[in-house]
């Protein structure tokens, strides 16, 4: 596989190198209410080792996806490996209690060891705080709170880096701008279809905080085109959105690229984001992700996507389900 667009970046001040393309193991955890498909738990290992065998050194999980199977898969793909391979970086996320919404400090540090246990891990390479948007800031940032259980756990060892993973874009400005957080991830809102993160990108660079960029296809849309799949952001998408989706398509197709390989290259372009997270079930996508990243695409066709514009403003374009 061609690796010209995977060299390594720092991740942030953290001294980690990672690669561009990050492997996003949501799906692994066989999410069909989420993805609308399911995974098999053998495809799923076969997928995580083709990964470790790839360039791409960079995987991305939470303890919530699908309530623990991802890093229940993981953790079987990482002992068959004999560990994981030298110079791979791990990242998962410390969830809230999904029954009850418990957001503590002592929810957060259950499942920081449940993932542990999961993962087969004594040690956690990275670390965010995932979805703070269903608590509040004063209880991630307080005393007792999920950040400071994940600092004890930096100071013990368990835990290297610490980031703020998570959706609302003002919300996580607000986390960056604390100077707490190394990282910060957010999800299908810096996109072709969705540049709402602007903002939160330029207040990571302006503070040296790494951006993270998840869902760079709109959970399908822009992978398998408007017409095959009308979803973003995994809800029906809205008109708008779709009228757009199906504009850059005819325009791809005008500069014979295709919809997935601009999608993709939009965000690996910019170098505001150290890292875009793809979310991947099937060994195969592995080598055609690497291929769309590569894909040759003309300075004429970003300026044709452009002239389309974006109103940063407009509430249909950046609605959310």
């Amino acid at each position: 596989m061609s690796n010209t667009r995977l060299t390594k970046r720092p991740l942030g001040s953290t001294g980690l190198l990672v690669t561009p393309l990050c492997l996003g193991a949501a799906p692994l955890g066989d999410m069909p209410e989420t993805f609308q498909y399911g995974t098999p738990e053998e495809q799923a290992l076969v997928t995580l080792r083709t990964a470790f065998e790839s360039p791409i050194n960079f995987l991305d999980t939470a303890a919530s996806y699908g309530l623990g199977e991802s890093e229940r898969r993981i953790g079987k793909a990482i002992q068959a490996n004999g560990g994981l391979p030298a110079g791979y970086v791990l990242a998962t996320k410390a969830d809230r209690d999904f029954a009850t919404g418990d957001f503590s400090g002592e929810q957060i540090k259950r499942s920081v060891e449940e993932s542990l246990e999961r993962l087969g891990l004594d040690r956690l390479q990275y670390v965010y705080i995932h979805d703070p948007e269903h608590t509040t800031f004063e209880n991630v940032m307080g005393t007792g709170g999920p950040l400071a259980v994940l600092r004890k756990f930096q100071e013990e060892g368990v835990i290297d880096h610490i980031g703020i993973s998570g959706g609302p874009i003002d919300m996580l400005i607000r986390y960056v701008e604390t100077g707490a957080f190394s990282a910060v991830e957010t999800h299908n809102r810096y996109t072709l279809l969705n540049r709402s993160a602007e903002p939160l990108l330029e207040a990571a660079s302006r503070m040296g905080v790494a951006v993270i960029n998840g869902a760079p296809y709109g959970s399908g849309i822009l992978a398998k085109g408007p017409d095959a799949y009308a979803r973003y952001a995994y809800s029906e998408a809205s008109p708008i959105v779709l009228d757009r989706a199906r504009s850059f398509a005819n325009t791809c197709r005008e500069f014979d690229v295709p919809l997935a390989a601009a999608a993709l290259q939009f965000s690996l372009r910019d170098p505001r984001i150290t890292s875009t997270v793809v979310g991947m079930s099937k060994p195969e996508r592995i080598a055609q992700t690497v291929e769309l990243a590569n894909y040759p695409i003309a300075p004429e066709l970003w300026q044709a996507l452009d002239a389309f514009g974006y109103d940063m403003d407009d509430p249909e374009a950046n609605r959310f389900a």
